[in-house]
């Protein structure tokens, strides 16, 4: 039991907040999802950026908001969030602008040389390519969700950072918003070039969908680790086995997204899902660890982004651009990416003082 008043953090509840602050990080995750999804890794130039967090961002940003604010009301972590980020992919891609299911998707882009490599893992009776499915979904988790949410979590205070933003009202906007962002791709010529899936290939992508948010919702995600008895033999545990350097994990998400491209075909995609199966399996069990914080999952959720980025240079837009203008979005990708990443990263470290409140208790207050 509590011995002493309970503590607060700085910041107050969502609901004395002032609107502009409520929707604030709202609007930002609005935003950056679209911008990492289809712009932190070059494929658009400079004056084709604000069209595509138009056109885009309802639906990008939209399931954005609805997967972070769906975790942050049941009170459930990171496996939600990614299981419910690859259920979207699957939804982006299979139902949505069907590009799984359309091998000539590409062929109006500066990539319609990749369709010889993805149709070398078709999958027989659905024909998509399992070395696509791989790339769209795996992006969709890394890029347009997760880091985008990391993010914009970072920069907010400790007491709004695992906090709902919205109340019911506003998830019902934001449902709509999306929606009606998902028709609007799906209507598209842009969107789904006209293309329609099969009904057998329809179904099984929504099986896939249903699986994926009922593995997302389960309870157990929910649930409070158990405490041991014996608080000091697990201290002497816990202090032996401390989590590595945030860098650490960093590296390992890298060495993925190199690994996944070594070899093409289906040795490739073997060796693409292994690694991926196991960065996610040890950086469960780092998270398990004593010295595992919010630094950690900081550099978890965006170093993929920061790969991404880093390598913006070398691949071209979708469509053809001058040199000056696809430099001009290659550039600004690598600002951005620069000041969200140590901004956050800064924000963080900020110094916080307890002080008290009379009738309140101790409360946190950054320096």
């Amino acid at each position: 039991m509590p011995t002493g008043p309970e503590p607060v953090t700085a910041d107050p509840p969502a609901a004395r907040l002032p609107l502009r602050r409520r929707l604030l990080p709202v609007i930002a995750l609005l935003l950056l999802a679209p911008w990492a999804a289809e712009c932190s890794w070059g494929g658009f130039a400079i004056d084709d950026v604000l069209p595509v967090l138009i056109f885009l961002g309802p639906m990008y940003g939209g399931a954005a908001i609805l997967i972070r604010e769906t975790a942050r009301h049941l009170g459930a972590g990171w496996p939600t969030i990614v299981l419910l980020a690859a259920a979207f992919g699957v939804l982006q891609a299979g139902l949505v602008d069907q590009s799984l299911f359309n091998p000539g998707y590409l062929d109006d882009t500066q990539y319609a040389d990749t369709r010889a490599a993805a149709e070398a893992t078709l999958v027989p009776g659905l024909e998509f390519s399992l070395r696509q499915a791989f790339d769209y979904v795996g992006n969709h988790i890394l890029l347009t969700i997760c880091a985008p949410i990391v993010l914009i979590e970072s920069f907010l205070g400790p007491g709004r950072r695992l906090r709902p933003w919205l109340s019911r009202p506003g998830l019902v906007v934001v449902a709509v918003v999306y929606l009606l962002g998902s028709l609007l791709v799906f209507t598209s010529s842009e969107g789904r070039k006209n293309f329609l899936a099969s009904p057998l290939q329809l179904a099984f992508a929504g099986t896939v969908i249903i699986v994926l948010i009922g593995a997302a919702l389960l309870p157990s995600w929910r649930k409070p680790r158990p405490r041991p008895t014996d608080p000091s033999s697990v201290g002497a545990t816990r202090r032996s086995r401390r989590a590595p350097h945030p860098l650490w994990v960093g590296l390992l998400v890298v060495v993925v997204r190199f690994g996944a491209d070594l070899t093409p075909g289906w040795p490739g995609v073997a060796i693409a899902l292994t690694l991926a199966a196991a960065a996610g399996g040890l950086i469960a069990y780092w998270s398990s660890r004593s010295g595992w914080g919010e630094r950690h999952v900081l550099v978890a959720g965006t170093a993929g982004l920061v790969t991404a980025a880093a390598f913006a240079y070398l691949v071209p837009p979708y469509s053809p651009a001058s040199p000056a203008a696809a430099l001009a979005g290659d550039i600004a990708v690598s600002v951005v990416t620069v000041a969200l990443v140590g901004g956050a990263w800064w924000r963080l470290a900020a110094p916080h003082r307890t002080v008290f409140r009379a009738g309140r208790g101790p409360q946190s207050r950054p320096g």
